[in-house]
């Protein structure tokens, strides 16, 4: 792309643009709802002075795009980009066009919350979508809460939140780490793991309720490591893990770090098609495959509720349009497709509130749904997260989890779940 579309207040215009928005348009108009031609008058549906005027919505997007954690995060920018452009494209929200201002978070926690805090008081944008990490997440949590913003925030993660500030539009735990291990230990029969993660908040606490639920399982826990972001020699620990010869490797690395950890695992002989051990990931989507290297990560398992190759119309004409946005060499990942969601529920929120009152939006939230959404059918749960499938997929050469399973029916969200806080 030729567009410098990196900052700064913005609204969609370019043909290219606007013909990949227009792809999937029929088929999102129909969740969310026929649009005006003419909005009702600003004074009726903005009362607390956000950034809209008669014609135009401002919102943010704020995620890292410099710094270890791009890797991860550039793909939600551009999922969120193109829901824009979408919205936009059908008329926009109550009348108005979204433009943007976007932010970047640097893979760092501090400045995702300075970010955030200028998004909300000086900028007023009326939503933000962003955050990937849960360092950057618990960064930003009391800047919303304190000047009573709204964050979408894509990613899975380890639960054990719910804040009326936040709709989290990613999977938490029991969708996501308890529902995996389970199909792992029914499926292949695994009995020992060895649980390996990034530095911070979400990895920690995710292989804390990984091995609280192993443990429950009667099944054993033979190793732990961690290491800081932007980490690069894992010798060390795969060398412990050829002495531990658990049967599954559980990895929750992430960002840049992934590059290496792969690299290393197959350059010392650990070929994952054979399962000796099998490896089962919850941060590796296909996002950071194209980082990787197929060839270094093909046998892999991972757990997720989206992939790029689900067979559905939603997801076709979805796919279609990301990469007619973005290019035919992109690829889309679990928590890229979870950010695009983001304004397409907002938009929902808002022309059932009628306004774009920040209180107004919370209590509309709960029972707002898309029949339309990539991954199939979602719809906005009390507390905030979405009700959603659990998928199991296994890592091909090209880049692509081929689907190896998927829940009956849609999980309800726990974030609280007992016996694992």
């Amino acid at each position: 792309m030729t567009d410098d579309w990196t900052s700064g207040p913005r609204r969609f215009g370019t043909r290219r643009a606007v013909l990949a928005g227009m792809a999937a348009l029929p088929l999102m108009m129909a969740a969310a709802g026929p649009v005006a031609a003419e909005g009702p008058p600003t004074a009726e549906i903005n009362t607390t002075g956000l950034a809209v005027t008669d014609d135009t919505v401002t919102v943010g997007i704020l995620h890292s795009v410099t710094g270890t954690m791009a890797i991860s995060e550039t793909g939600s920018v551009q999922a969120e980009k193109l829901a824009i452009d979408q919205i936009n494209a059908s008329g926009g929200v109550l009348g108005r066009k979204i433009e943007f201002i976007q932010e970047d978070g640097a893979s760092d926690w501090p400045t995702f919350a300075e970010k955030a805090k200028k998004l909300l008081v000086q900028d007023k944008v009326a939503a933000v979508f962003g955050c990937w990490t849960s360092a950057s997440r618990k960064a930003v949590l009391p800047v919303f809460e304190q000047y009573n913003g709204m964050l979408y925030y894509p990613t899975f993660y380890e639960g054990l939140e719910e804040s009326p500030n936040v709709i989290y539009t990613g999977q938490e735990a029991t969708q996501q780490i308890i529902a995996g291990i389970d199909w792992v230990a029914k499926t292949k029969g695994a009995k020992t793991f060895y649980l390996l993660g990034s530095d911070y908040i979400w990895p920690r606490t995710s292989n804390k309720i990984a091995r609280k639920h192993i443990e429950k399982l009667g099944l054993e826990v033979v190793g732990e490591e961690y290491y800081p972001l932007g980490h690069t020699q894992f010798n060390s620990v795969i060398n412990k893990i050829k002495l531990k010869k658990p049967d599954v490797i559980y990895a929750i690395v992430v960002g840049g770090s992934n590059v290496a950890f792969y690299k290393q695992l197959k350059a010392a002989g650990i070929d994952m098609t054979k399962e000796s051990p099998l490896l089962l990931t919850i941060s590796v989507t296909e996002d950071e495959i194209l980082g990787i290297g197929g060839e270094n990560i093909v046998g892999a398992y991972a757990s997720m509720k989206y992939f790029q190759s689900l067979d559905n119309d939603n997801n076709k004409a979805f796919v279609e349009a990301f990469k007619a946005m973005w290019g035919k060499d992109i690829v889309i990942g679990d928590v890229t497709q979870a950010a695009y969601l983001g304004p397409w529920l907002w938009k929902a929120a808002v022309e059932k509130a009628g306004s774009f009152d920040i209180d107004k939006i919370k209590v509309a939230s709960p029972g707002i749904e898309l029949t339309t959404a990539p991954e199939g059918y979602v719809r906005i749960h009390e507390n905030h997260h979405l009700w959603s499938k659990t998928r199991i997929g296994r890592a091909k050469t090209d880049g692509q989890y081929e689907l190896i399973y998927e829940t009956k029916d849609l999980m309800e969200p726990n974030p609280f779940p007992e016996g694992y806080q």
